[in-house]
């Protein structure tokens, strides 16, 4: 079972995520994520101080997408990455949401052919070939090829896809997947396509289904619980039925806090979740966090992608995840 670690734009600033990262490494963690979003920290530069601060823990992009930044920028930033981590970065390719680029004009509608095409792109770069591709998204010519050597020739992409058909085209094309996993019981929907997808890799053997999940971690379960109520408040009312009704949740639970969230009643927002509502993440004190994984690991996830608030403490989060955590998956 492998274990990553996802850093959200609110755990802390460069410094201190760079900091947390490090940590993360020193704790056993084998993954270290940063969402690639629009007008937040930029992924590259935290990816390029983590290589810097580390020296074991693989290093990884969630969510860059071929539409904000072009495939031979994806393709050149990740080759230098990969060669001054000296082979320890992973290229996560695709969306999670066409609603954040639509933000500036990108319409996102070509999500799977695009995401299709970028991976063939990537791929045919890094192999040193001269890609003059005419596709339906791209269209290069004779002078689209790298002109350094990259560390590796092949580089593990794992795609961010959501939805049936994308979480399949996933399995079919990628390294691993990274599907969204809130709520946890959730897991089983994405990894029923992405598995479809998995007949037609030839890389299925070695195929990664890294689940990206929200944590709140704390010594005890009331601190962790109070500590992801604002994660639900604000993303919960983006969710639809299909993930929700998973976890005996809909909709319609959360359009007031919805509200609540768009007239910027924030505090009344949070005092508007439920119990039941904080069961779009994993939370709770170590033992609670353990039987959570478990059943993560029934529901085929092959690495547990923990971010969101981390816990009321995302230090001793961290901590608990190295001693109480992380070790009672290795020592089985």
């Amino acid at each position: 079972m492998r274990f990553g670690i996802r850093f959200i734009e609110y755990v802390g600033n460069s410094h201190e995520v760079i900091r947390l990262a490090k940590l993360a490494e020193d704790a056993g963690f084998d993954s270290v994520w940063f969402p690639h979003d629009p007008f937040m920290r930029n992924t590259w530069v935290l990816t390029t101080g983590t290589a810097m601060a580390t020296s074991r823990i693989e290093i990884g992009s969630v969510g860059t997408n071929p539409y904000t930044t072009c495939p031979s920028e994806i393709a050149t930033y990740a080759a230098t990455l990969d060669e001054l981590s000296n082979g320890r970065f992973i290229l996560g390719l695709g969306l999670h949401s066409q609603a954040m680029v639509a933000w500036t004009g990108w319409d996102a509608s070509d999500v799977e052919q695009a995401t299709r095409e970028a991976t063939d792109i990537i791929r045919r770069l890094f192999r040193g070939e001269v890609v003059a591709y005419e596709g339906e998204r791209f269209n290069w010519n004779e002078q689209c090829y790298f002109r350094f050597t990259p560390y590796r020739t092949e580089l593990p992409i794992y795609t961010s896809a959501f939805g049936e058909s994308y979480l399949t085209l996933a399995g079919e094309i990628g390294d691993g997947c990274l599907p969204m996993i809130t709520p946890p019981e959730s897991a089983s929907l994405m990894v029923a396509p992405i598995r479809e997808g998995l007949q037609h890799n030839p890389r299925a053997d070695r195929f990664v289904i890294s689940g990206c999940g929200w944590l709140s971690l704390s010594e005890t379960r009331a601190a962790a619980a109070d500590n992801m109520r604002k994660m639900v408040a604000y993303f919960g009312p983006y969710f639809d039925d299909r993930e929700l009704n998973t976890a005996g949740l809909s909709v319609e639970d959360f359009r007031p806090i919805g509200q609540l969230v768009d007239e910027a009643r924030y505090d009344e927002a949070y005092a508007a979740v439920t119990d039941d509502m904080l069961r779009l993440g994993i939370v709770g004190a170590p033992d609670d966090v353990v039987r959570q994984i478990e059943e993560l690991v029934a529901a085929g996830i092959t690495e547990v992608n923990l971010g969101g608030p981390l816990g009321p403490d995302p230090e001793e989060a961290i901590r608990l995840m190295g001693e109480r955590v992380i070790p009672h998956f290795r020592s089985g």
